[in-house]
């Protein structure tokens, strides 16, 4: 069941615009692992296996983005001041686009790609275009364009984004059906963001990009069954786009502040329902769900899946590629806070992790009923 809004707008005090004058295409904001790597930041990794492969920026603006999705860090209405905002929990830092090349440029690590995204404000797009040409020219970092479909017109417009320099995009639709989208990103927060016109940017950049350079990213937790989520990812297979899992991960002072992240049996569910689909091929057409939309079985070889799990590579982040083809956008942060278990393992899971895993699984499984 989607989760109840409160009133939009009405009882909300709009976030005052910052005094800062620091702006896209000259300064964007940056994750803090990827400055946290760049020594930009301080700080550790919770982990030691832990490696940043891709940096992760996003355009910024004194005025808030005019989007407001439910969930998000940067939304119209989060009741924070800019100097205080976190984007998925975490600080992100704003940087000037010159130092981050020059970091990129002198600064030891192991980042193989760059994805840069775009708030929903009106010069983002042509910001973004900029910003993907300056790392194209200036470094030798892969480039992954993450688009607001709502800034997108036209064919062309991807073609700009594709001549800029970025080999790949995503499109983040986020909810997966399209009454929650309409629910957490539309008319009833005063979003301006469309289910049609997201999935018919998708649909495009598949004509602009080439065979599996499109993805988009689903956020779990935000109302949808396992059956809803994973039909969603079956959607995007038939498309050949590969689908980018996010857990929801609540941002304070946002319409969906106080909503926990959904149980991590869920999670990981989707997680090994949406490797199958993406990687190995098997429809979900094929898989059972009982009453309450939870995968039921897999309907696959009970030994083949269990060496999939064993592996852990479905419960790894799923992101944009390297040149090897292995994930480059590895996100640390992008699910939770260092404290808080791992839903999506920016490395290989220790044998410890895979155990871990197998009881998560089905810890919150309501049973092998029919739906």
């Amino acid at each position: 069941m989607a989760h109840p809004l409160p009133s939009p707008s009405d009882d909300i005090e709009l976030r005052p615009p910052s005094d800062d004058p620091r702006q896209s295409p000259e300064y964007v904001m940056t994750s803090l692992a990827g400055a946290m790597t760049l020594g930009i930041e301080k700080g550790k990794f919770a982990r030691p296996e832990i490696v940043l492969t891709g940096l992760n920026i996003l355009t910024t603006y004194p005025q808030n983005c005019v989007a407001n999705c439910s969930y998000c860090g940067v939304s119209r209405e989060r009741r924070t001041p800019r100097e205080e905002t976190t984007f998925i929990r975490v600080k992100w830092p704003i940087v000037a686009v010159d130092e981050l090349i020059e970091r990129t440029n002198s600064v030891p690590h192991q980042m193989r790609r760059l994805c840069v995204g775009m708030l929903a404000n009106r010069p983002s797009y042509q910001h973004s275009l900029e910003i993907i040409r300056q790392f194209r020219e200036r470094t030798p970092l892969l480039i992954s364009g993450l688009i607001t479909a709502s800034l997108i017109h036209s064919r062309h417009d991807l073609e700009q984004i594709r001549d800029a320099g970025a080999d790949r995009v995503d499109i983040a639709i986020d909810a997966a059906t399209p009454e929650l989208f309409e629910q957490h990103r539309g008319r009833p927060v005063k979003g301006p963001h469309r289910w049609e016109h997201f999935w018919w940017v998708t649909e495009l950049a598949t004509t602009v990009f080439p065979p599996g350079t499109v993805g988009i990213h689903l956020v779990a937790g935000l109302g949808e069954t396992e059956q809803e989520f994973l039909s969603a990812c079956q959607r995007a297979q038939d498309m050949g786009v590969v689908t980018h899992v996010f857990s929801f991960n609540p941002e304070p002072s946002t319409l969906l502040g106080d909503y926990p992240q959904p149980p991590i049996g869920h999670y990981r569910r989707i997680q090994l329902g949406r490797y199958l689909i993406n990687e190995l091929g098997v429809n979900v057409a094929h898989f059972r769900f009982n009453q309450a939309g939870q995968v039921a079985s897999y309907q696959v070889d009970p030994d083949w899946l269990d060496r999939i799990i064993e592996s852990g590579r479905p419960f790894m982040t799923s992101g944009c590629p390297d040149e090897t083809g292995e994930t480059a956008c590895n996100r640390p942060y992008g699910n939770g806070r260092p404290s808080e278990k791992i839903r999506n393992f920016p490395f290989a899971p220790t044998a410890d992790d895979i155990r871990d895993i197998r009881e998560q699984l089905w810890s919150d499984w309501a049973g092998d009923t029919d739906a």
